[in-house]
């Protein structure tokens, strides 16, 4: 048995989509339980803890009080993040790793922070790949839509607004060039900008489809490892095609295939290096017959070590 399928997690769900515009990611968590993840992760031979959930509050109770605000819920998202850093520093303190189950991709300023907060406190940095069509690097001041969702990257590397910015013990939660984004295709103008501006290492499709997922996968492990003591994966569901992924917030033609998805889990496993993991943005609205969550299931256990042979 690898050393990631004897690792001890705890599954923590995110119910939240006040950072999209389009609603029903809030029900991602409950699709992902309901697709059977903990008893895969068992079946591989994993300590499972799954008994939490972030509590976050509905939309239609905050409605009144966030009509005005920009970007939209931003005040009770920078809340929930916070919540949900003490929960993830809380279970790496203790030695597991921590599974997010999102919820829209805001959550991550809290997911990675935490972690990040937890292994400052040993003198130790860490790297984040994020698998996403999207860049999500926008700042509050260069969104067209305000929503949160696009701007986590901008707040774990110390940009943006100050609630979600300073969540991280000492800030930023990341170093630029230890973040790298794999499997870009729907950029903004600004984010582009920015992306060039802190020196983070931007993957997209185009390298995939030039060089192969083996090798940029390769690649943004060896940089999100370089100086530090291992890497959080935040994977958004629309890194994969919507062909194969139909349930997710955000979806975007010309994705990763289905094949393509679970060699970059695999190679995660294997590296050893992986501290912990965000699954976001699955939308059972959209999704058919639960199809994106159990391909998120099966995602998270190539991520644990499930091999095919």
């Amino acid at each position: 048995m690898s050393a990631a399928m004897r690792q001890a997690v705890s599954i923590i769900g995110v119910p939240m989509d006040l950072g999209a515009s389009r609603r029903g990611v809030d029900m991602g968590p409950s699709a992902i339980r309901i697709a059977g993840l903990a008893q895969r992760l068992r079946q591989l031979g994993v300590d499972v803890d799954d008994a939490r959930n972030v509590h976050v509050p509905g939309r239609e109770e905050l409605a009144e009080l966030a009509a005005d605000k920009w970007p939209h819920f931003i005040d009770s998202i920078a809340a929930v993040c916070a919540q949900l850093a003490l929960e993830t520093a809380r279970v790496s303190r203790a030695g597991r790793l921590p599974v997010v189950l999102g919820g829209d991709h805001s959550l991550a300023a809290g997911s990675v922070a935490g972690v990040a907060t937890a292994r400052a406190e040993a003198g130790e940095q860490i790297g984040l790949v994020w698998f996403d069509a999207h860049s999500d690097i926008h700042l509050p001041s260069t969104s067209q839509s305000g929503n949160v969702h696009g701007m986590p990257i901008a707040h774990l590397l110390g940009r943006g607004d100050p609630g979600l910015s300073t969540i991280a013990h000492p800030q930023p939660a990341v170093r630029a060039e230890n973040v790298v984004l794999v499997g870009l295709r729907d950029v903004d103008p600004p984010e582009r900008v920015h992306i060039r501006e802190l020196g983070v290492t931007a993957l997209t499709m185009k390298d995939i489809d030039e060089r192969g997922v083996a090798a940029v996968v390769r690649q943004a492990i060896e940089v999100a490892s370089r100086g530090t003591s291992g890497l959080y994966v935040s994977l958004d569901m629309d890194f994969i095609d919507p062909i194969e992924a139909p349930g997710v917030g955000t979806p975007v033609r010309g994705g990763v295939t289905y094949r393509e998805a679970h060699l970059a889990m695999e190679m995660i496993a294997e590296s050893g290096k992986m501290l912990g993991l965000d699954v976001v943005e699955v939308n059972p609205v959209l999704d058919r017959h639960n199809l994106t969550a159990a391909l998120a299931v099966d995602l998270v256990a190539s991520a644990m070590g499930q091999r095919i042979l």
